[in-house]
């Protein structure tokens, strides 16, 4: 199993970090190749999101289930067919890193662990020539900036402004 674990810091408390992180639907507006999420069910525990995603040639859409919520500070998911993967959104107060003029802060957790090599080759539709060990060397890279860039957009809409944001990455493949 691979695993991405990345986190970064909001001057926000965790009770308005939250909403943040639990809302899916607006994830398409945080990455460059997740072109819509559609929700079935209320988005508590049990709800399935939808995830269209495109890159390249290849589209796929990933079926993420909400297995836990615990506000305001953790949200686990797990995908539910095609790819063995999981993870979770955890958000965990900090004080002691609010700058000068700010409150308070929370240091946001993205984490996801998954088997690249568990992917069903009939749910994805892979032009000719092309395998699935080709997409995966070239996809493997490309999540962790996609989680990266994912969290730094999400800070600004928490935050309300664009800022320099440190990521720390604690955990890569």
């Amino acid at each position: 199993m691979d695993r991405i674990l990345l986190s970064t810091v909001a001057h926000r408390p965790p009770e308005e970090v939250f909403p943040y992180v639990r809302s899916f639907t607006d994830y398409p507006r945080y990455t460059d190749h997740l072109t819509d999420v559609r929700v079935d069910g209320d988005g508590d525990v049990g709800s399935v999101y939808d995830l269209h995603l495109a890159w390249w040639k290849l589209t796929y859409t990933a079926n993420s289930k909400v297995t836990s919520i615990t506000p305001p500070n953790s949200l686990e998911w797990r995908l539910v067919e095609d790819v063995d993967a999981r993870g979770e959104w955890r958000v965990e107060p900090e004080p002691e890193a609010a700058p000068a003029g700010e409150e308070t802060a929370s240091r946001i957790f993205f984490e996801a662990v998954y088997d690249p090599y568990s992917a069903d080759k009939n749910a994805i539709s892979l032009p000719r020539f092309v395998s699935l060990d080709w997409v995966v060397d070239r996809v493997t890279p490309r999540l962790l900036s996609e989680a990266e860039l994912v969290v730094e957009r999400l800070v600004e809409d928490i935050e309300g402004q664009r800022r320099d944001v440190e990521l720390t990455v604690h955990e890569v493949p």
